[in-house]
C-alpha cells in the first residue's frame, strides 16, 4: 500500500504506482515527463504545453478550469494530479469518484520542493525527484542577494490590469530574483488600475508571458504611460511554473539584472 497526504491534508492510498495518470496542471505535467514517466500519463490539459511531445501526443482533457469529466473518467485514471488554486474544487470534487485526486498547493518555494519530492515518492520516483530538488535547492541558494532590491509590479493580466500579491507563488519567486513586490500587502491577485501602479513609482514593471500573453505592443504602450519605469517582458512560466521549470529558474533570474538601476 502506498499513502500520501497531499497539499490540502487528503489521504491518498495506492496499491500500486500508478499505471494511468491525469495530470490537471501544466507545471506538474512538466514535472511527471522529467521523471519519465511518458507510460503512465495518459491525460492532460490544454494548457499543458510542455514538454511540446507530450501537448501534440496526449490526449487533451479540457482547460484547468473547464474539464471534460467524461473524457477523464473514459481514461480510466488511477491518479489524478490537480492544483488547489488552478482547478475548480467542485470539478476536483467529482474526479474523487473516479480515482484518486492529489492536489498541491503550493505558495512558495518551499512547499513547491514538498511537492516535488511527495509525487516522486507517490509515483515511484523518488531517486529521480531527490535529484531533482537536490539541483533545485542548489541552485536558488546560489543566486545572490542584493541588499537593495528594487521595486516591481508584476502584471498577469491586461484587461482588467491584475497583479500579482503576496500570498502566490510568483511573490515568493519576485523576491529570491531579488527585486520588491510592490503589491505585497494584497492578496492573490488583485485587480488594480492605472492610477494604483503610478502611487508606486515602481522601478520596474514586469509584463508576464502567461496568463495573459504581453507583447512588444504592450510594452511599448506602458512604456508612454510610465516613463519613470523600466518595462520588461518577461518569461511568466519561470515565475509561476512550481515543477522542474525551477531547475531553470535562477539562471533565468540573473538575466534580469538591470544596469541602470544599479545603486
Amino acid at each position: 500500500m502506498i499513502t500520501s497526504i497531499d497539499q490540502i491534508s487528503e489521504k491518498i492510498q495506492l496499491q500500486n504506482f500508478p499505471e494511468r495518470i491525469v495530470s490537471l496542471v501544466p507545471s506538474q505535467t512538466e514535472l511527471l515527463y522529467d521523471f519519465g514517466l511518458n507510460e503512465q500519463v495518459k491525460g492532460i490539459t490544454k494548457f499543458c504545453t510542455m514538454p511540446a511531445s507530450w501537448f501534440h501526443q496526449k490526449i487533451k482533457i479540457g482547460g484547468t478550469k473547464n474539464l471534460n469529466i467524461k473524457k477523464i473518467r473514459d481514461l480510466g485514471p488511477d491518479l489524478i494530479f490537480a492544483n488547489k488554486e488552478e482547478n475548480e474544487k467542485d470539478q476536483v470534487e467529482l474526479l474523487r469518484e473516479i480515482a484518486p485526486v492529489w492536489t498541491s498547493d503550493v505558495s512558495d518555494l518551499v512547499s513547491a520542493l514538498r511537492m516535488i519530492t511527495s509525487i516522486g515518492e507517490l509515483t515511484g520516483r523518488k531517486n529521480k525527484s531527490d535529484q531533482i530538488v537536490k539541483v533545485i535547492s542548489e541552485n536558488f541558494s546560489n543566486l545572490k542577494q542584493a541588499q537593495y532590491k528594487p521595486s516591481v509590479a508584476y502584471l498577469i493580466w491586461y484587461d482588467p490590469i491584475m497583479v500579482a500579491g503576496g500570498d502566490c507563488f510568483i511573490n515568493d519567486m519576485i523576491s529570491k530574483a531579488g527585486f520588491r513586490n510592490c503589491f505585497s500587502d494584497q492578496s492573490r491577485y488583485p485587480k488594480i488600475d492605472i492610477e494604483e501602479i503610478r502611487q508606486f513609482s515602481p522601478e520596474l514593471i514586469f509584463l508576464s508571458s502567461e496568463p495573459f500573453p504581453f507583447s512588444e505592443k504592450h510594452k511599448r504602450e506602458f512604456e508612454l504611460l510610465f516613463p519613470a519605469s523600466a518595462i520588461v517582458l518577461v518569461a511568466g512560466e519561470m515565475f509561476s511554473w512550481y515543477g522542474s521549470r525551477l531547475l531553470y529558474a535562477p539562471a533565468y533570474f540573473r538575466t534580469l539584472h538591470v544596469p541602470a538601476l544599479d545603486v
